[in-house]
């Protein structure tokens, strides 16, 4: 006579056994990927650690060195020079940037129009976003004033940020902005000043450098120098027509 199996005589047990299979695999695939989570968690620690703008930074929060950049969104020579700043700013956690809308009237109302959208996009959505609305501006705009092709709508627009689109918060901050650049004697985009956070020195510069000057230019600030340099122009932008005033 055969003997009645063990699984037979408990089924319980072969059931339990199958119910702690599936419970363990569903816990592994709810489980998120140690890379995905540390890259956020970096992301997140980054954008946290700098405080509510404006102004807009991009970089290290706490950095030595800041380049506050002056800029117009519809500045050909701005456009040109984003990407290249951008890079460098990469390359040199010892350095942020600092954004400062100067609108030239040679190129409005477009320009403005592109600075209140920036604006508004960073008032909703933080500093990362603010810089991603910049680039997608300078990704789509005419230039020269001409503004964005008619009917083109920025992709990521939310109620929230129509909202601030339809108040006045945005113009008080670019107009601030005009105001504090033309004090400074900044009539001429792009421009840049540098700034040293241990010594209080600044150091202005005309037109867009290079990264060796760049660096150069930080040498001298740490130094101690804070007069104006002159400009290293990029090799496709001539120094006679750099920026968009005459000099």
């Amino acid at each position: 006579m055969r003997m009645p199996s063990f699984a037979r005589r408990h089924p319980w047990i072969g059931l339990l056994i199958v119910v702690t299979i599936v419970v363990a695999s569903w816990m592994l695939l709810r489980a998120p990927h140690p890379a995905t989570e540390s890259m956020s968690l970096a992301a997140a620690g980054s954008e946290a650690s700098k405080p509510a703008g404006p102004p807009w930074l991009y970089g290290r929060a706490d950095a030595r060195f800041t380049v506050v950049g002056y800029a117009d969104l519809e500045c050909p020579y701005c456009r040109a020079y984003f990407p290249a700043l951008k890079r460098w700013i990469d390359a040199h956690p010892e350095v942020n940037w600092q954004w400062h809308h100067l609108p030239l009237s040679m190129h409005e109302p477009a320009a403005t129009a592109g600075a209140r959208l920036a604006e508004c996009a960073g008032e909703t959505g933080g500093h990362a976003t603010f810089w991603q609305a910049v680039a997608w501006l300078y990704s789509n705009t005419r230039g020269d004033g001409q503004g964005l092709p008619e009917g083109l709508r920025y992709p990521d627009l939310t109620p929230a940020m129509q909202g601030c689109l339809d108040s006045d918060r945005p113009d008080a901050v670019i107009r601030a902005q005009a105001v504090e650049a033309a004090q400074q004697g900044i009539a001429a985009t792009p421009a840049l000043q540098l700034r040293d956070r241990e010594s209080g020195k600044t150091l202005l510069l005309h037109g867009p450098v290079e990264g060796d000057a760049l660096l150069s230019a930080i040498d001298l600030l740490a130094a101690g120098s804070t007069t104006a340099a002159e400009p290293a122009h990029s090799p496709d932008m001539p120094a006679g027509v750099a920026g968009d005033m005459p000099r």
